[in-house]
């Protein structure tokens, strides 16, 4: 059965009706899920809670900064809304057309603009949840400074709809950015990318808006795949780094910097979009990745991350890696480097491989450099033994007691998480 509620009312009588009948509950946003968070399991005894109704802007108050949703507002409607009153709202990834703000403050999820604004938790300012008897939780203040108690709102955020369910948030915004200065810049090896993202934070402080790392078997797949889309270079480079930068009064500094890179030989080239089409044109060979990468056949993805200073050692113990357990599979490597996320996919020519202990080898190398094998995509069903592997018997036991006293009867989307 799928439930769709129009209401945080409609939801706390629908949880009540399940928590009275012994029903376990699925919440659904978008379904743009990469870990299975947000489907039922087979058991067909489950009800899937859709909160595709709840799609109202409740509010917007452009001067403190903040606006108020309901939980099923597409992500890109939250953008556009806060455009048309001057202001910006920074969460920003591939499915942004069709995910649920819901889903993207349950998964906590991240996307290409975290570099500078952080992943989708410190976009909050207030959540209102249903919790597992009904009771309604509402904490949409709108305050940046707020120590009166625990900060409940952050029990919700991340966890994959298994504590409660987000029905509404208080959402931060920032001042529009203004014209964006879009570039693609090719490089040598990962540690340039690195390098040039500290000298580019150097010269222009906290203006740089996005910062993406692909490789250029990644972006070969993409032409291949999207013919009319073309790399701006008459020589192909082993990576490259496309980059938004809030430009204002950065503009000249940007070119400064660049040209800085270039004479250090941290960079091999560079082009820098003259217009909005320009820069359009780059970016959906960004975006295309993930439908290119189909065309490609099955593939093993991972979403991990690892401290910036630690990057291309991974990536280089990567390749040692794969020579070693899958030498007859190809990398699909890009990712959000700015801030230590990557996708580290490999693609299989044949079914042979040993998926879960190449998995295993991946993740391993990724906890012995101090990184995180779930950056952004969450855990939802496929990726929880992973977490029992790769965090402290504490911190499972106290996920546990959280998930016990918040849902005792565990009718919040059971089997996911923890």
């Amino acid at each position: 059965m799928v439930v769709s509620p129009a209401s945080t009312e409609e939801v706390s009588e629908v949880v009540r009706a399940c928590a009275s009948a012994g029903v376990a509950i699925v919440p659904q946003g978008g379904n743009t899920s990469l870990c299975a968070g947000a489907i039922p399991d087979d058991s067909g005894k489950q009800i899937v809670l859709s909160m595709a109704r709840m799609n109202r802007i409740r509010s917007i108050d452009a001067a403190n900064f903040s606006m108020e949703v309901e939980a099923g507002c597409i992500l890109q409607n939250v953008q556009r809304a806060a455009t048309e009153v001057d202001r910006y709202f920074a969460l920003s990834l591939g499915a942004e057309g069709s995910c649920q703000i819901g889903g993207n403050l349950s998964t906590n999820a991240g996307g290409i603009n975290v570099v500078r604004y952080g992943t989708a938790r410190a976009q909050v300012l207030g959540i209102e949840a249903v919790l597992a008897d009904g009771a309604v939780v509402g904490s949409l203040r709108s305050l940046r400074k707020d120590t009166a108690g625990y900060d409940l709102k952050q029990l919700f955020i991340g966890s994959e709809g298994t504590l409660g369910i987000i029905t509404a948030a208080t959402l931060k915004l920032h001042p529009s950015t203004g014209p964006l200065g879009t570039a693609l810049i090719a490089i040598q090896a990962p540690g340039n990318a690195v390098r040039l993202l500290a000298l580019l934070r150097e010269a222009l402080a906290d203006a740089i808006e996005a910062f993406e790392l692909v490789s250029d078997p990644v972006f070969r797949l993409v032409t291949r795949h999207v013919p009319e889309l073309a790399v701006p270079f008459d020589q192909p480079a082993p990576w490259y780094v496309l980059i938004d930068v809030s430009v204002g009064k950065c503009g000249e500094r940007l070119e400064n910097a660049l040209n800085a890179a270039l004479e250090s030989g941290i960079v091999l080239d560079a082009v820098i979009a003259k217009n909005a089409t320009e820069a359009a044109r780059l970016w959906r060979m960004r975006h295309a990745i993930a439908e290119a990468e189909r065309s490609a056949g099955p593939s093993l993805k991972t979403d991990i991350a690892v401290p910036l200073s630690r990057m291309e050692e991974f990536l280089q113990r990567g390749d040692a890696l794969l020579a070693d357990l899958a030498p007859q599979a190809s990398l699909v490597a890009f990712g959000h480097v700015g801030d230590g996320n990557l996708h580290y996919n490999v693609v299989f020519p044949g079914s042979n491989t040993d998926r879960d202990r190449l998995t295993s080898a991946i993740y391993d190398l990724v906890d012995e450099l101090g990184g995180s094998f779930s950056a952004e995509h969450g855990i939802g069903r496929t990726k929880r033994k992973y977490l029992l592997r790769y965090r402290g018997d504490g911190e499972i036991e106290l996920m546990r007691r959280l998930k016990k006293a918040l849902d005792p009867n565990n009718i919040l989307n059971p089997g996911k998480v923890i």
